[in-house]
């Protein structure tokens, strides 16, 4: 995350700065108070309720992770997708991360495409908001598990003639692979290790020799790696 954008907690722990985009007041309201509860680490900088505002908002105070819904009233119709567009120059300090009622393939698709980094519904508990804004802010991809489908069968079909390279799956060992599909799914590890009835620790051990194996930096470049190879 941006190091001119965060502030510095006490202890020296880095803050996330966020800005809120929702054209509902109550939901701005309900989200600040929930990650100020639950998350100490993250700050609400501002909030914005239309594209316009939130392209704005975004440019001046340069957040670590803007939250934003996918329909949103103002600009040229294009809702989150649009303002993404619209903060294109912003994306290598500013990550975007959907937060919205809908789990409609098409706003997935579009927003993503547009270049959020994740995209969870407002389903989700205040602390799996939290940790989803902290992943986006590290750079790693966020979804809600049963969203991140559509992620990967859009990108997986235009990668359709990229051929699996058997020697880059035959490092992994079985129980490496089924870890690899959970997690670029979206999945968190706490949800992997119930699926897979193994601790977090396990979880994070598998996921770590995963990425080295691959050469893989972070959860975001390990989705595009199996969506493009077709394994999910």
């Amino acid at each position: 995350m941006s190091e001119e954008a965060s502030t510095t907690a006490e202890g020296g722990a880095r803050r996330i700065r966020v800005l809120i985009v929702d054209d509902h007041a109550l939901v701005r309201a309900g989200v600040r108070a929930e990650l100020a509860t639950h998350a100490p680490d993250i700050d609400v900088v501002g909030e914005a309720d239309d594209v316009e505002g939130a392209v704005a908002a975004a440019h001046a105070l340069r957040p670590d992770v803007v939250l934003l819904d996918v329909h949103l009233p103002g600009g040229h119709g294009g809702g989150g997708a649009e303002v993404v567009a619209a903060c294109a120059d912003l994306l290598a300090g500013t990550r975007f991360l959907a937060l919205s009622v809908s789990d409609a393939s098409e706003d997935v698709v579009a927003v993503i495409r547009a270049g959020a980094r994740g995209y969870v519904t407002k389903a989700i508990s205040a602390q799996e908001l939290a940790e989803a804004v902290r992943r986006v802010a590290a750079g790693d991809a966020a979804f809600s598990p049963r969203l991140a489908g559509f992620v990967l069968d859009a990108f997986g079909t235009a990668a359709a003639d990229v051929a699996v390279h058997d020697d880059e799956l035959d490092r992994l060992t079985a129980r490496e692979r089924e870890v690899m599909r959970l997690i670029a799914r979206g999945y968190t590890y706490k949800e992997v290790a119930a699926e897979l009835f193994i601790s977090i620790k396990t979880v994070e051990t598998h996921v770590s020799a995963v990425l080295r194996k691959l050469q893989l930096s972070s959860r975001h470049e390990l989705t595009r790696w199996a969506a493009a190879r077709r394994l999910l």
